[in-house]
């Protein structure tokens, strides 16, 4: 069956801003459409009902790609949440799919979607020219989903060292900045990677 539309359900309008400028290089020409939750509690609040919906008329063609912030949470339990939500509606998700077609893919940013900027620290320093370049090889931000303290808090304390948002991260922002510059083949981040190898898949259905 092949591929020809995109369903991506985020928790936030960062995430929104900055698939907007990656989704057609991890895509190419599939069409795609981005549909933003007012945070993580809302798109799980609401998810449910949506993927119900979906349940009764999307095209066996569609594909739905769910992604959150792990936070806090614990991956394997938020995981675990995602596809029992996507199975009690009916959809079969691509974990449980063993090999067949699947409707749903459940990702994570983990932490945060700041995790992807320290796995292309080039990307980062493209759009923000001041930032050291050796900061992504620092002990610290090696493994860009397991920088300590607050993914994003990190991010901002890097860039504020240098002058850039003196009053906060401004994350729409920067990822309507940074995502154009964004390489996906050279991303680190193993979250990133993981979400990548999804959209792959699709486009080698499409």
């Amino acid at each position: 069956m092949t591929v020809d539309r995109i369903h991506v359900l985020v928790e936030e309008p960062s995430m929104e801003s900055l698939l907007q400028a990656l989704l057609p290089k991890l895509v190419g020409n599939l069409a795609f459409e981005i549909f933003r939750y007012n945070g993580k509690l809302d798109l799980l609040d609401k998810l449910p009902a949506r993927l119900r919906g979906y349940a009764r008329w999307l095209p066996p063609s569609w594909r739905i790609v769910v992604i959150v912030d792990r936070d806090d949470d614990e991956c394997d339990v938020l995981k675990a949440t995602l596809e029992a939500i996507a199975r009690e509606a009916g959809l079969v998700t691509r974990t449980a799919s063993q090999g067949k077609r699947w409707t749903v893919v459940n990702r994570l940013a983990i932490e945060e979607l700041e995790a992807w900027y320290f796995g292309d620290w080039d990307a980062v320093r493209k759009a923000y020219p001041k930032v050291p370049a050796g900061v992504a090889r620092q002990a610290g931000y090696r493994d860009p989903d397991a920088v300590a303290g607050g993914t994003w808090e990190a991010f901002l304390r890097v860039l504020q060292r240098v002058g850039y948002f003196p009053g906060g991260l401004r994350k729409i922002e920067a990822a309507a900045t940074i995502g154009p510059y964004m390489v996906p083949a050279r991303n680190r981040s193993r979250s990133f990677q993981c979400l990548q190898a999804v959209f792959l898949e699709v486009l080698g259905e499409a």
